[in-house]
């Protein structure tokens, strides 16, 4: 890998020198300029050669370009509204109405096609990154892109479930990506837009295309930021005088006697000796800085001739931690990144490519689990600190542990604990060592590109085979230390130690400790023969084949992770008006018996622009373009089938032990499952309508979609379909096997508007996109007593649980209600609805209580906005998300034993607050009928964010020489700025885990 390394560097750098670049003489300069219908210079045109497959353009202030081009090459130029193809000879530049419907992007990039936007039909969605990032500094790859592709709602597309993710055409992470790495994110969503991909991509695909460098357009860019995290919400809990005094309350209702005793209780709530009375913060300025930085630079090189392009990022970040004690001071996590994509013209006919990348990610930790401990650790448990200044004098044994002490914290305090807590979170973060975090990832993949006109014109190959390698390990380094628990006595009022009680011992081995180890390797594949070609200027035929695989190997994971099929797109267009496209695949899954591994997922779309009709030119004026699609397909995949060899039957090796009346046992060989040697592939049958459109002479463009999509023979294992002897309870044995019969549907619609104004000097954008699904169980292998129960026609990711008539008022209530058979309740406990009317509460009693939005969100509505006047450019965007519910079932809610006590409790139901109250009483046992799903602790998950805000300013006219400085801006920005939700206080808390926080940033951008 580090010979590999150097060898891309070493390309880079000689295919980047000026010497190289000036023996180009196989082009010649031109000048031009795009105007718009009111015959005014377009700035920002971007021009591409459909023979060099890149952006061959400089554009200037004044809408003019220079540009060097081959004799004869065929360009296209992309403006506001227009289009034009550029003719070298004559120098001229010959304009017609623009029919894509993205005026952004020319090309929509997918690992197995480049098509024009104008051809592409309308389940497919792509966001310019490079255009994004002007405006809009991010940290993450896929940060926002609610807020810019309908269809796409955060956790899936269309509500499928987990899409698949490409990084260049190679199943990679997202979160390996920076976005200053990326060119293009395509979104495919329809049946006919990943048809191709293959088993696993049934469920929607992502790809991500990194940047390449442009001939004849050497830069340098260079991005700094600096940001501070501030967290949004702490969870809060209850002081140590208050919990006491709950706690004994809850003793109470339990008929115990109380634990603490009052005047104890007085002496917490007066803190006048803190140590003696502990009341532990752990959200407290204590133990936690109020804001921590993350810092980032990233560099990037690219350019080249019409020989050979490359282009080169650097990057680096660093951020700390929230943590502002022991060794926790020095959490960090930094990241150092390096890509390098290299494209080489070896003649007219082949051209390869090289790219690789390495990142080095290490963080520094502690061994112990600080959020995890303030969600649980009572406020009065144990004393952090001992002070020693509050040691007696004459207590020689306590002296000379402080004098043999390896930890005295900040030279004025010992360890704090008990016989129970002999070690424990804040001890360990102060003396009991830290750990390291190491991970690395190598990705490499090469590509060749060959055109065949001279076998026939139209005709091209192309493929890329990557090989990844990713691992991770942990390094840690794990301390012995004290703790000690003091006696307090009372000198006239002054509370003093009398004695420590030692537990454990100071000792630092030194010894590293390495575990965690992980690696993952993927190997992946794909070769293609494309034939495009057009007829008579009107009637153009596309086709491609494509093999395409790959292989994941993960350590302590006996499988590899699969994917191989064989692709096959035909298309036809007459005129760019009349489309036909067949996409199908040819998969092959291993997870299948040997005789179903294989089938065909075969799909059709079509399109018509009804904009080039001719009825459309009269008193439609307002149209500018307007096309019309429907898809419609059947995809096997096996993306849904849990493990390997679930076709088989197994039995046991070791079973139940059994004895005999002689004492003599033996141990059980017994069966688990049974054959199906007729499994096959789950199939997402599915139909899509759109349309997208260009209005107002370009300044509005439109999309819409419906879809209805049906999973149909999901496997499961029910043994409602099979008689009851095939399964036996003792010993237990089951021959029911897997089988296809589970059905879910899908239906809902994704919209997107965007419109363009210039106001005067004032340049509107805004951008809005949405998306709104239902899902039905349509078959379900289920037998129940009562109809409602029935998960089939309900949604598939429904909450199912018990309704609540509020709290049991008293023991009469108790008496008159239905029996409860989740143990024994108490006036105060939370009563339920007999559903059934059978006298009992029990399970029959739960019901579909309401969407869970497993998912993601069933409506999603994301907006951005962008204002620019004259160099200063103002950006926002904002994501909404409705219609789902979720359960308070964490320990946060859920409060009984000994747990920690929230503030919820505080409303909980006494004698005194029966009327008022909202929580049920409290009890030091389980309360397995208090806490249990049931609609009293639902609450809706409706939100709208403000995502996003950044103020940009371009300083470029400030520079007196552009010389060395080409560009330069400044820009601010705050992330997960504002919610706006009915539940903010259960939506913003993070329990067991650090909490949420808002980002703010300063950064600036120069080109050289």
């Amino acid at each position: 890998m580090r010979l590999l390394i150097i060898l891309i560097i070493y390309i880079i750098c000689a295919f980047g020198s000026k010497a190289l670049l000036a023996q180009s003489g196989l082009s010649i300069l031109v000048k031009a300029k795009v105007y718009n219908s009111k015959n005014e210079p377009v700035q920002g045109a971007l021009v591409q050669s459909q023979e060099r497959d890149s952006i061959l353009s400089y554009t200037d202030d004044q809408g003019a370009f220079s540009l060097n081009v081959l004799p004869g090459e065929n360009l296209k130029v992309a403006a506001l509204g227009y289009k034009a193809k550029f003719l070298p000879a004559s120098n001229s530049l010959s304009i017609i109405r623009l029919t894509a419907s993205d005026l952004d992007t020319i090309f929509v990039k997918t690992p197995f096609q480049r098509i024009s936007k104008a051809d592409v039909f309308g389940d497919v969605s792509v966001v310019d990154e490079q255009a994004l990032l002007t405006k809009n500094y991010t940290t993450g790859s896929l940060d926002g892109l609610e807020a810019f592709v309908p269809g796409y709602n955060g956790n899936s597309i269309w509500g499928m479930g987990t899409y698949l993710m490409l990084v260049d055409g190679v199943p990679r992470d997202a979160n390996n990506v920076m976005p200053s790495e990326i060119d293009q994110i395509s979104v495919l969503k329809g049946v006919g837009a990943i048809a191709l991909y293959g088993s696993k991509g049934a469920k929607g695909v992502i790809n991500i295309t990194t940047k390449r460098g442009q001939p004849f357009d050497n830069k340098i860019a260079v991005r700094a930021n600096m940001g501070a995290f501030v967290p949004v919400a702490y969870p809060k809990y209850l002081g140590s005088a208050e919990y006491m005094t709950l706690y004994n309350e809850a003793r109470n209702n339990d008929s115990l006697p109380a634990l603490y005793d009052q005047q104890e209780i007085y002496h917490y709530a007066s803190a006048e000796n803190p140590y003696r009375y502990p009341n532990v913060d752990y959200y407290s300025d204590n133990y936690l800085k109020r804001v921590y930085n993350r810092y980032d630079a990233t560099a990037e090189i690219s350019g080249g001739n019409d020989k050979a392009r490359y282009y080169t990022n650097m990057g680096f970040y660093t951020e700390g931690s929230l943590l502002d004690f022991g060794m926790a001071k020095q959490n960090r996590n930094n990241r150092f990144s390096l890509r390098g994509n290299v494209d080489i013209k070896i003649n007219r006919f082949i051209k390869g490519r090289i790219d690789a990348t390495a990142s080095f990610y290490d963080g520094r930790g502690i061994n112990a689990d600080y959020w995890g401990a303030a969600a649980t650790v009572r406020p009065n448990r144990f004393i952090p600190l001992i002070p020693i200044d509050f040691i007696e004098g004459d207590d020689q044994s306590s002296l000379l542990y402080v004098e043999n002490s390896n930890h005295i914290i900040d030279g004025k305090y010992l360890l704090g604990g008990t016989q129970l807590d002999q070690t424990n979170t804040l001890g360990t973060i102060y003396a009991g060592g830290y750990n390291k975090y190491i991970s690395r990832q190598f990705q490499f993949s090469s590509g060749i590109d060959a055109d065949l006109k001279d076998i026939l014109p139209g005709l091209k190959f192309k493929s890329n085979f990557a090989v990844d390698y990713a691992t991770a390990y942990s390094l840690s380094y794990n301390y012995d230390y004290a703790t000690y628990e003091p006696i307090w006595n009372s000198y006239s009022g002054v509370d003093l130690i009398s004695s420590l009680n030692k537990y454990g011992n100071d000792a630092t081995s030194g010894t590293q400790n390495a575990s965690n180890s992980w690696y993952r390797q993927t190997i992946a594949f794909y070769g293609l023969f494309s034939y495009d070609q057009t007829f008579g200027n009107q009637n153009n035929i596309s086709a491609e084949l494509v093999a395409n695989g790959y292989q994941q190997s993960e350590s302590q994971i006996y499988h590899r992770v699969s994917n191989a099929n064989l692709g096959l797109h035909l298309g036809y267009n007459y005129d760019e008006k009349y489309y036909v496209d067949f996409n199908g695949a040819y998969v092959h899954s291993a997870k299948l018996p040997e005789k179903h591994r294989e089938a065909l997922s075969p799909t059709l779309s079509l399109a018509w622009r009804i904009s080039k009709e001719k009825f459309m030119h009269s008193g439609t004026g307002f149209i500018n373009d307007l096309k019309l699609t429907a898809s419609a397909g059947i995809l096997n995949t096996d993306l849904d089938i849990s493990d390997y060899y679930i076709y088989q039957g197994y039995y046991t090796v070791n079973g139940s032990w059994y004895g005999w009346k002689d004492g003599v046992g033996f141990q059980a060989t017994e069966s688990r499952r049974g054959d199906n040697p007729d499994m096959r592939f789950p199939k997402r049958k599915e139909i899509n309508l759109g349309f997208e459109g260009l209005f107002f002479n370009s300044s509005l463009q439109l999309n819409g979609h419906f879809f209805r999509s049906s999973s149909e023979g999901n496997i499961i294992q029910a043994a409602s379909l099979f008689p009851s002897y095939f399964t036996s309870y003792w010993p237990v044995s089951s021959f029911i096997p897997y089988v296809n019969y589970d059905n879910d549907l899908r239906t809902g619609i994704d919209f997107g508007m965007d419109y363009h104004k210039m106001l005067g000097k004032l340049d509107v954008n805004i951008g809005l996109n949405g998306t709104y699904y239902n899902t039905k169980a349509t078959q379900r292998a289920e037998v129940y007593e009562d109809d409602y129960q029935y998960r089939q026609g309900k949604n598939i990711d429904g909450i199912w649980g018990l309704q609540n008539l509020g709290f049991f008022e008293s023991q009469q209530d108790i008496d008159n209600s239905p029996t409860q058979s989740f143990g024994e309740v108490h006036p105060g406990d939370i009563k339920y609805k007999d559903q059934n009317g059978d006298g009992v509460i029990n399970s029959q009693d739960e019901v579909f209580l309401g969407k869970g939005g497993w998912f993601g969100a069933p409506f999603t509505i994301g907006m951005n906005l962008t204002l620019t006047y004259k160099k200063l450019t103002l950006f926002l965007y904002a994501i909404g998300r409705y219609g789902a519910y979720g359960i308070k079932n964490n320990s946060y809610y859920w409060v009984y034993g000994d747990g920690k006590y929230s503030e919820v409790v505080r409303n909980r139901w006494t004698e005194a607050t029966k009327a008022t109250a909202t929580y049920p009483r409290l009890t030091t046992g389980s309360s397995d009928n208090n806490f249990r799903t049931s609609d009293f602790w639902m609450y809706k998950t409706d939100r709208f964010d403000l995502s996003k805000i950044q103020l940009n300013y371009d300083m470029t006219d400030l520079l007196r020489r552009k010389q060395f400085v080409k560009a330069l801006s400044v820009y601010i920005s705050g992330s997960n700025i504002l919610t706006l939700a009915g539940q903010n206080d259960v939506l913003e808390l993070n329990i067991g885990s650090a909490p949420q926080t808002r980002f703010y940033n300063i950064g600036v951008q120069a080109n050289f």
